[in-house]
């Protein structure tokens, strides 16, 4: 058993949690993937608050992975590929900053590879727009209520799930085999 001083977090925020949650609780190495709120000014947010957009809040995950399996390199490579950067406060249907595409890095080596990574997509033309995810230092991260964790295995009957979430974690499953 691998022990813990192996475990780190990452926090991402790359729109409804719903959908990303799902994806990153497949991968080898995650240890935990927490639905939850960052980077707004309210003390104790509820979902309905975030919602409303005046919080500041974004909708993200905090994610507990074991990095002598997977690394945070490899976290990033899915954010990029599991949501759009490139769109301002916004993913799908989904409008508000509390969709915005954020890292929130928890220290110096998390916010030199996130910019890394930046500066290599942006130089080799991946996307057709500019990147606009922001990179926050992390601060607090309030978990979200309980119905809203490990949301599609406890909703998959929900339309949203089959129309929105599914379709997106076959996406990643195809794209991402090695990492399952």
């Amino acid at each position: 058993m691998n022990s813990t001083n192996q475990y780190e977090t990452a926090t991402f925020g790359n729109g409804c949690f719903w959908c990303t949650e799902a994806i990153f609780m497949q991968l080898k190495g995650v240890i935990r993937v927490q639905s939850g709120y960052s980077g707004g000014s309210t003390i104790n947010p509820d979902y309905k608050s975030v919602c409303s957009g005046k919080t500041g809040h974004a909708e993200c995950l905090h994610i507990t992975f074991d990095s002598s399996i997977i690394s945070f390199d490899e976290l990033l490579r899915v954010f990029w590929k599991t949501h759009d950067p490139t769109s301002l406060n916004r993913q799908g249907e989904d409008i508000g900053t509390q969709y915005r595409s954020v890292i929130f890095y928890h220290n110096d080596t998390q916010l030199k590879i996130a910019k890394v990574y930046i500066q290599q997509l942006t130089e080799n033309k991946i996307f057709d727009k500019q990147i606009v995810t922001t990179l926050e230092p992390m601060i607090t991260f309030y978990p979200a209520e309980d119905y809203h964790q490990n949301y599609l295995a406890l909703n998959g009957h929900n339309p949203y799930c089959q129309i929105v979430v599914r379709p997106k974690v076959e996406k990643f499953k195809k794209e991402f085999t090695h990492l399952l």
